[in-house]
């Protein structure tokens, strides 16, 4: 799914978590343009058989041979970084906020993004980013399908939210499947600069889901729903987000 966006990162005073609090992850920031910039990586797997296939499919689904809509010229100056806010990368449906397997209703998380940027002399910064999702259905999930909302935002070096706006995937899930992957495309974010002075490392484009409170809770202790084999599925908390 492909989607046209312009961030014109002028509206002040929209609210997202403090930054400076918050773990993130996912790309960087470069200097060339036209092509993907950076990837991002999701929270711990299980191992086997099971990781390969996830992986088989995840590949195939994520098509990297798509070139993201940027220009291929030699950027001004660096890329501005495009990171997953960790306590927005998963959206864990919970009934009555039991953590149990058979409280799960539906489930997303981003496993991985790639961006690229192009700018010169004063122009604006255009942005592209393809974000992979994987999307489950547990227990409670009654329907076969489910609108999942994430939200970009552009903030400068202090932190600040220029611009912040709302995007909507709709997952189908095929009879028999409780996971599906799906990419969904962005282009054209736009980042005006004062003047040619201004480079693109001093904003960040930060994606998350829309979430509760009480999800980024969940999603700040590092826990998350993992099948074991021989086993239920049982609630796996880690100590610590990814290293920055």
């Amino acid at each position: 799914m492909r989607h046209p966006l312009i961030l014109a990162a002028l509206i002040l005073g929209l609210a997202i978590p403090a930054a400076p609090a918050l773990a993130q992850y996912g790309g960087g920031g470069g200097g060339g343009g036209g092509g993907p910039g950076g990837h991002g990586g999701g929270g711990g797997a299980s191992g086997g058989d099971d990781d390969a296939a996830a992986k088989a499919k995840k590949d195939a689904e994520w098509n990297t041979t798509e070139q993201l809509d940027l220009p291929g010229k030699k950027n001004a100056g660096p890329c501005p970084y495009v990171k997953v806010l960790w306590d927005a990368a998963r959206y864990v449906e919970l009934k009555d906020n039991r953590e149990s397997y058979d409280a799960v209703g539906y489930t997303g998380e981003i496993q991985n993004l790639s961006s690229g940027c192009s700018y010169t002399a004063a122009t604006p910064i255009k942005v592209a980013m393809e974000l992979l999702f994987e999307f489950g259905r547990g227990p409670q999930a009654r329907a076969a399908s489910k609108d999942y909302t994430y939200w970009v935002a552009v903030t400068d070096k202090d932190n600040a939210v220029l611009d912040k706006q709302y995007f909507t995937v709709h997952a189908v899930f095929p009879n028999g499947q409780d996971r599906v992957t799906m990419t969904d495309h962005l282009d054209g974010i736009s980042i005006p600069r004062a003047n040619s002075n201004v480079s693109g490392g001093n904003f960040e484009v930060l994606v998350g889901f829309d979430v509760t409170p009480e999800m980024a809770a969940f999603n700040q202790a590092g826990k998350r729903f993992k099948v074991n084999a021989g086993s239920s599925e049982t609630v796996q908390a880690r100590a610590q987000p990814p290293a920055q």
